[in-house]
């Protein structure tokens, strides 16, 4: 598979809800702690703001944009910013699969969207990989996503026989075209996963890595499949995620690691191997340092349920 297929596969996101919300006047909510829960939409009508935590700039949203917030931080929906803000849980009912929320009368705005829950103890890390907030605006974008968006919004308004089932493929679809169409752009402000991604020369050197990450790969041999010397691909690397490729190596390792001890339950005498290392020991010593705990400590909280799957928020 591709990285993004590879990382999405781990998180194994599932939709959980696919709704809609329509406002009319003027309106501020505020969602909370998103509990690592992804939230995609696409804006059916109108235009607000969008305030996300740790995010400087808001982001204004228009008739037919779409976006998604990966990261699970709380974030504010408003016709107008000044405004305070009312909680989500005072407004949204206990979710239901097709509801449409209706505000203040309705009328002025409405989006519909899904959201939807991972689960995994490495979900933390892998969530850090995505963008904070994913916008799609012009019209190239819009038309890739369309179909599938009027699909969900006719099952949604219209229910039929294995109509959940449908519109759960549907929003996997809206998620997935979202993040193709968002890499693509060639997305390259900041540090992080996906600017290194969309730049074509490092993205193929990472692509490498995860086709074959048991390979006792070299800066030489990843630079020269990124066409740059060893220096430049190892400096361009480290500017754009933050991390150098051997460490990005080790770490894409030990998640690959976590899936197989906590899904497939496989020993480490069998993992070992499979991701390049030569002894257990090795491995362990890599998991450790990479993960914050042994293989054996990991398996102990996995099976414990520490940290997790994620609760449901209401909204």
């Amino acid at each position: 598979m591709d990285p993004l297929s590879d990382l999405l596969s781990l998180l194994g996101p599932r939709s959980t809800i696919s709704s809609g919300f329509d406002a009319g006047g003027d309106w501020s909510i505020h969602f909370g702690d998103q509990q690592k829960q992804i939230k995609c939409y696409v804006i059916l009508s109108g235009g607000c703001w969008l305030a996300v935590d740790g995010i400087d700039d808001p982001v204004r949203l228009e008739e037919g944009d779409c976006f998604v917030l990966p990261s699970g931080r709380p974030f504010r929906l408003a016709s107008d910013l000044s405004l305070s803000s009312l909680a989500a849980a005072t407004i949204f009912p206990p979710a239901r699969q097709g509801g449409v929320v209706t505000f203040n009368g309705g009328g002025a705005f409405s989006l519909a969207g899904s959201r939807f829950a991972v689960s995994g103890n490495h979900a933390d890390m892998l969530l850090g990989m995505l963008p904070p907030i994913v916008h799609l605006r012009s019209d190239s974008d819009q038309t890739a996503l369309r179909w599938a968006i009027d699909r969900m919004m006719e099952e949604m308004r219209n229910p039929q026989p294995g109509g959940q089932l449908l519109t759960e493929h549907l929003a996997h679809m809206m998620l997935v075209l979202t993040l193709r169409v968002h890499l693509s752009s060639g997305h390259r402000q900041g540090t992080g996963w996906f600017r290194a991604l969309a730049d074509n020369q490092l993205g193929q050197a990472i692509a490498a890595m995860h086709a074959d990450p048991a390979r006792r790969w070299s800066l030489q041999e990843l630079g020269q499949i990124a066409g740059m010397s060893r220096s430049t691909f190892a400096l361009r690397f480290k500017e754009a995620l933050g991390e150098t490729p051997m460490d990005y190596l080790s770490r894409w390792r030990m998640l690959l690691a976590c899936d197989r001890l906590e899904n497939a339950r496989d020993p480490v005498s069998v993992i070992a191997p499979e991701l390049g290392y030569q002894s257990e020991s090795a491995f362990s010593t890599a998991f450790k340092r990479v993960m914050g705990c042994s293989p054996r400590q990991y398996c102990r909280r996995s099976a414990a349920g520490t940290p997790g799957s994620p609760e449901m928020a209401p909204y």
